[in-house]
C-alpha cells in the first residue's frame, strides 16, 4: 500500500516597514545665518531630516521683497524633493514661512514661529545712521538679545560687513521695510495646520504682544514664553526651545 500525502504550503509575505524621517526646514532672519540653528540641528538631526537653506537676502535689492524669498523657498523644496515639511522660522524667516504657508497651504505640515515678523516689529534693518561705527553696530546687535553672552565678535563682524556694502545694505533695508508693511493679521485664520509659537519675554524687536496676537488669530496655535530671552530663543535658551519643539513634533 502506498500512502500519498498531499501538503499545501502557505507562504505568508513578509512586510518590511520603513520609517522615512520627516523634513524640517530652518529659516533664519534678516541678519541671521545658518550658525543660529546649530543647537536645533544637533537636537533634531537624529530623528528628522533637517535642512538649512541660506536665504538669498542680498540678491533682490532691485525689487520683489519677501515674495522673492517665498519663490526661492518653493524652488529649494522642489529641487531637494522635500514634501510637506515642517517649517521653523525666526524673525524674517518666520514671516517667509507664513507667506509660504498662505500661498501653498497643502504643502506644509506644521509651523514653528519664534520672534516672527508678520504683524509688527521694531526692525533693526530699517535704517543705518552710523554704519561706520563698529561699536554702534555692536550695541545694536546686543540689543536684540537678552543674554548678551551669545553675541561674539564673529556675529558682530558679520553684521558690520553687511552694512558696509551698499548693495547688501539696500537689500536689507528694502526687505525690512517690506516686512514692516505686511501685516498678515487678516490672513492668519486661513492657516489651519498646527502652529507652535515660542517667544522671548524680553524680545524688543517683536515684543510678547506680537506673540499674543499671533496666538489669537491662528486657529490651531500653541504659545510658550521663555524668560531671560530676547529675539532669538533658539540661541539664547536652546534647551528650552528644543524641548518645546520636540514635544510639539512628537504630539
Amino acid at each position: 500500500m502506498q500512502l500519498q500525502i498531499n501538503q499545501t504550503l502557505t507562504v505568508h509575505p513578509i512586510h518590511y516597514t520603513t520609517t522615512v524621517a520627516k523634513d524640517i526646514v530652518l529659516l533664519h532672519g534678516l541678519f541671521g545665518n545658518l550658525s543660529n540653528w546649530k543647537a536645533v540641528q544637533q537636537e533634531l538631526s537624529p530623528k528628522y531630516q533637517v535642512w538649512t537653506p541660506q536665504l538669498p537676502l542680498f540678491n533682490h535689492f532691485l525689487g520683489g521683497g519677501l515674495n522673492k524669498l517665498v519663490d526661492f523657498l518653493e524652488d529649494y523644496l522642489i529641487e531637494n524633493q522635500i514634501k510637506n515639511p515642517i517649517l521653523i522660522g525666526n524673525s524674517l524667516g518666520g514671516h517667509v514661512a507664513l507667506l509660504y504657508t498662505l500661498k501653498y497651504p497643502e504643502k506644509v505640515e506644521r509651523l514653528v514661529l519664534t520672534g516672527s515678523s508678520g504683524l509688527y516689529e521694531n526692525s533693526f534693518g530699517g535704517t543705518f545712521p552710523r554704519v561706520k561705527d563698529y561699536q554702534y553696530i555692536k550695541q545694536k546687535v546686543e540689543d536684540v538679545f537678552d543674554r548678551k553672552e551669545v553675541v561674539d565678535e564673529e556675529m558682530v563682524s558679520y553684521v558690520f560687513d553687511i552694512v558696509q556694502q551698499k548693495t547688501k545694505a539696500l537689500s536689507v533695508i528694502m526687505l525690512a521695510r517690506d516686512a514692516q508693511k505686511q501685516n498678515l493679521k487678516d490672513f492668519l485664520h486661513f492657516i489651519k495646520i498646527p502652529v507652535l509659537l515660542i517667544w522671548g519675554l524680553q524680545d524688543i524687536v517683536t515684543p510678547p504682544e506680537v506673540a499674543e496676537e499671533f496666538y489669537q488669530h491662528l486657529p490651531n496655535a500653541t504659545l510658550h514664553y521663555i524668560d531671560r530671552c530676547g529675539h532669538a530663543p533658539m540661541m539664547e535658551q536652546p534647551e528650552l526651545f528644543n524641548g518645546y519643539v520636540s514635544n510639539f513634533l512628537a504630539s
